[in-house]
């Protein structure tokens, strides 16, 4: 299993990373991210915490994703802290999308669909079939949710990825330990969004370090 968004006491997180990674080992999962919140003050900060943590991580054997979510920033400036955040030894980057219970800048989403250096879209909101092209184009992913309020739109979601034939992952979001998800969970979470049996199953098994590396980003 996987969890390519989770928050840590680095930003608004309840738990230390090392025991978020802990806690996901003994649900059984195999890799994680941490992708706590970033803009352009504390993004070198919060990459250069994780990095040392993945030999303990592996020690549970986890495989630990140095990762962010760049939230809240201008549209313009997210090409700019994403490269940042790559050339600073992010795995993994994420941009907080245009969900339908929080005050995104409008535009977000395509800055993020059309930036290389992003690799997932969190939580994207009522995503256009345009923009979802341009993440399908670039292998970026879109994220189905499991964490409240953004979830209100996992249908719509699945529906512009189906058609523009985006990568889709299965994410928790998670800020405590009780939000991430034993596998059963996981399963409902994307049937629940519509996505059919073989179309979960794809999502909830998806190779992350081949996906990764196929987009350049690992």
């Amino acid at each position: 299993m996987y969890d390519l968004h989770t928050h840590s006491t680095l930003s608004d997180g309840d738990m230390l990373p090392i025991e978020l990674v802990r806690r996901a080992a003994v649900l059984g999962y195999r890799t994680l991210a941490i992708t706590d919140h970033v803009d352009s003050g504390n993004l070198s900060q919060v990459i250069a915490a994780q990095i040392p943590l993945k030999d303990l991580a592996a020690a549970f054997g986890v495989t630990l994703l140095t990762g962010v979510e760049i939230t809240h920033v201008p549209p313009s400036y997210i090409p700019l802290l994403a490269r940042r955040a790559k050339d600073e030894g992010a795995d993994i980057v994420l941009v907080h999308g245009e969900t339908v219970v929080e005050p995104v800048a409008p535009g977000t989403n395509l800055a993020a669909c059309t930036c290389r250096e992003v690799d997932l879209l969190a939580h994207p909101g009522l995503i256009t079939a345009e923009v979802a092209r341009e993440a399908a184009c670039r292998g970026i992913a879109l994220e189905i949710t499991s964490r409240a309020g953004h979830n209100r739109t996992n249908g719509h979601v699945v529906l512009e990825a189906r058609s523009a034939e985006c990568t889709i992952v299965v994410d928790s979001d998670a800020h405590g330990p009780h939000d991430l998800m034993e596998g059963g969970a996981r399963e409902a979470v994307a049937r629940g969004a519509g996505l059919s049996a073989p179309e979960a199953a794809a999502a909830l098994t998806l190779n992350i370090e081949k996906w990764l590396f196929h987009r350049g980003s690992i």
